[in-house]
């Protein structure tokens, strides 16, 4: 067994259990977190598969499950799926673009006991928000927000806030507002999958967020009886880095599309690390023995600065994705960390952050030709 993590994090539990159906989606969103070459990845799990990893999910103690990809709704078998999460007594999620949604497939839902719907836009309207998508999705989105509350559902809408509709935020939020959601995630942009590629594009001014955050705290006092709203800041703009995952290995655990087991949904593009499959390990087995969730487990593992800072008790030492993707060492403390000796990475980041005119950088869209072209050597 790999020593390098501390073990005291072993008998926690994975409350949440992400189920990524399928890396399938009809849009081809700039900012997508799918892994840049996800057409290298083939082999769906079956139906009976995932049952079985709902199953064994829920006997390690998971109580929440959400369905992700890609897009959900591209499987056959989603009601199926969603009916027996539900038996086994999940708190069942979807986490979807709409598209592909109708009234016939909200009543399977339904039926099958699915607990909650969670909508994704773009942006606050059809030409902005279409462009960002890479397709024509507004109405459908706008149609389809509507048909989930007249079936019920308290409606959860996500949009990601970048550089290109940020200075939109308060027309995004009356849109949220006009759609009656309940709950609305207002999600800056963090930097993983085509999100990375399209940086550049995408990261907004220090100023831009500023003026987003106050006008999103202004609309959170005075619609705070009626809709909740969460505005997410991007880490490049944190000095402290989060609780990634509450903690590796600690509460969250990620199943993706072709049945390997994860910590966090972007970890397979650490390197040197053994990935263990579903179909291969029992999920009690992954959870508690396998060298990919012990390895950043705890605090042992951690150099310094971290390994020394009573911060490490609240961050975990950071997000190890990211600490990757800025140093090529994920072992290193996570740049947006004030007291990394690398954070003026980050800083470099944030002083060239909105210059010059979006339009002036190329879209790299989440498309099959493109995920092949970024898999490349």
């Amino acid at each position: 067994m790999n020593t390098a993590g501390s073990n005291e994090n072993k008998k926690n539990i994975p409350l949440w259990l992400l189920a990524e159906l399928t890396y399938a989606c009809p849009l081809q969103c700039v900012y997508c977190s799918n892994p840049t070459n996800f057409t290298e990845f083939r082999g769906e799990l079956s139906t009976e598969q995932w049952k079985e990893a709902f199953r064994q999910g829920r006997e390690l103690g998971a109580s929440q499950l959400g369905f992700s990809g890609g897009e959900p709704l591209v499987r056959k078998d989603l009601i199926e799926l969603v009916a027996y999460a539900s038996q086994l007594g999940f708190y069942t999620n979807l986490i979807t673009s709409a598209i592909g949604l109708n009234e016939e497939k909200l009543a399977g839902l339904k039926q099958a006991g699915l607990n909650n719907i969670q909508i994704s836009f773009q942006a606050h309207e059809k030409n902005l928000n279409d462009l960002v998508s890479g397709k024509e999705s507004f109405d459908k989105k706008v149609a389809m927000a509507k048909l989930v509350k007249q079936f019920g559902y308290p409606l959860t809408l996500n949009i990601v806030i970048h550089r290109m509709n940020i200075d939109h935020i308060q027309a995004i939020m009356e849109m949220c507002l006009e759609l009656k959601a309940d709950y609305v995630e207002l999600a800056n942009t963090q930097y993983y999958g085509f999100a990375k590629v399209n940086q550049a594009l995408l990261i907004p001014s220090e100023a831009q967020l500023k003026k987003a955050e106050a006008i999103t705290h202004e609309y959170q006092q005075r619609y705070k009886d009626i809709i909740k709203f969460y505005y997410v800041i991007s880490d490049y703009y944190e000095n402290r880095p989060k609780a990634c995952m509450n903690g590796w290995g600690t509460t969250f655990l990620c199943i993706t599309p072709d049945g390997y087991a994860l910590p966090c949904q972007m970890a397979r593009i650490l390197p040197n690390l053994v990935f263990p499959k579903v179909s291969e390990h029992s999920l009690e087995w992954i959870w508690n023995e396998s060298d990919l969730f012990q390895k950043y487990r705890g605090y042992d593992w951690m150099e310094e600065p971290c390994r020394s800072c009573p911060e490490r008790f609240k961050d975990f030492g950071g997000c190890r994705c990211q600490a990757y993707l800025l140093t090529q060492d994920p072992n290193a403390t996570d740049p947006v960390c004030d007291l990394s000796p690398q954070h003026e990475i980050v800083i470099n980041l944030r002083k060239k952050a909105g210059q010059g005119d979006a339009t002036e950088h190329t879209m790299i869209y989440r498309s099959p030709k493109n995920a092949k072209n970024l898999s490349k050597p």
